[in-house]
């Protein structure tokens, strides 16, 4: 029934939703808002103030009233939803606020709550306009401004309204506004001017993230063959570097390569503890461009496999094409453009060194 309601409720989310939201949203993803921020900070002239908001328990707390009186559905199928509530080891845990825990519909609804934000917060800015931006993924969202003073005595106050009618605030921890030279992360990548350049590399809970991860894995796996390991590890490796190949990754993509290599290392040794250090390269490494972790498997007589540990360093960088602001996966004038843009999202480096100036030959339709 959700899954029903939520197709009639996505052409209209999608209609009315602030230009500048990412998160849940069709044909919209990470990258996007990624590449919105680096736009808007990237310049000279760009603002240089940034207001890192964080909502506090947002999916959880959202007011039901303000719901059932601003969704436009169907308000008694809405309201058994939202008070519904959940059963988890048997015991049933009532819901007085907040939308339904796991719902297919929830996203939606979320992003409907914090629709307008944008518009809100434009309409007190009278003083250059264009240096205030705002970009959302999801609950997360930052806002650009020209002065620390700025986003603290004017801009800040509005978000509190708005929340506040929707029974939603800001977490005072971890909300704070910062110099772009001092830098801050969002959606697990760090955002930074240095000397004057803004970059955007992988932050550094992210890697740590990854490596952990990592290491459990190959704790977890102390006793199984290498191939197992690394049909384990490969998804993981590469599902991180794929998302994160777009923005200035490489240097830290091959220090996750030599961390990878030493578990590995150090892997063989236990397993092999009385072996040599040549005689564990040898049998678990190949040199291919560098030495990659493998595993020889014998299919038939005569005939072996190689599995080879997947390099993150091995992911092409490519730059992403944001989508347009007001574009409407559900709008008739947009369907040329989504056509094009299904095979048109990323560039290629080389594609960039042959348009230096305008990136790549691009016309949008």
């Amino acid at each position: 029934m959700q899954a029903l309601f939520a197709m009639a409720l996505k052409p209209i989310s999608e209609t009315t939703a602030d230009p500048n939201s990412y998160g849940f949203r069709e044909m919209r993803g990470c990258q996007d808002a990624m590449q919105q921020i680096f736009i808007c900070l990237s310049l000279k002239k760009s603002a240089q103030w940034i207001l890192d908001a964080d909502i506090k328990a947002c999916f959880d707390q959202i007011s039901h009233e303000w719901l059932l009186e601003n969704i436009p559905m169907y308000k008694k199928i809405l309201k058994a939803w939202l008070k519904a509530g959940f059963i988890e080891n048997g015991e049933r845990f009532p819901t007085e606020e907040g939308t339904p825990q796991g719902g297919i519909i929830s996203p939606i609804i979320a992003n409907m709550t914090l629709d307008g934000l944008e518009k809100a917060i434009r309409k007190v800015v009278k003083k250059r306009p264009d240096r205030v931006n705002f970009i959302r993924y999801a609950d997360d969202f930052i806002v650009t401004g020209l002065t620390k003073k700025l986003l603290e005595k004017v801009v800040k106050p509005v978000i509190v309204a708005f929340l506040a009618q929707r029974g939603l605030k800001l977490s005072e921890e971890k909300t704070r506004i910062v110099h772009i030279d001092e830098g801050f992360d969002f959606l697990s990548q760090n955002v930074r001017k240095y000397n004057g350049k803004l970059l955007i590399k992988p932050s550094k809970n992210a890697v740590k993230e990854l490596l952990d991860k990592v290491k459990t894995i190959i704790k977890e796996k102390r006793g199984v063959g290498a191939e197992t390991l690394i049909r384990k590890l490969n998804p993981v490796i590469r599902g991180w570097a794929n998302y994160h190949r777009s923005v200035v990754a490489k240097k830290v993509f091959n220090h996750i390569d030599w961390m990878i290599h030493n578990m590995l290392l150090r892997w063989a040794k236990r397993r092999h503890n009385k072996k040599s250090t040549k005689w564990i390269v040898k049998n678990y490494f190949q040199n291919v461009k560098d030495w990659v972790f493998s595993a020889k498997v014998k299919i038939s007589k005569g005939q072996y496999r190689i599995y080879q540990l997947y390099l993150a360093s091995t992911a092409p960088i490519r730059r992403y094409i944001k989508i347009r602001a007001h574009a409407n996966p559900y709008h008739p004038q947009c369907n040329r453009y989504f056509q094009w843009r299904k095979n048109n999202k990323w560039v290629t480096a080389l594609e960039r060194a042959a348009n230096p100036k305008g990136g790549t030959a691009i016309v949008l339709v």
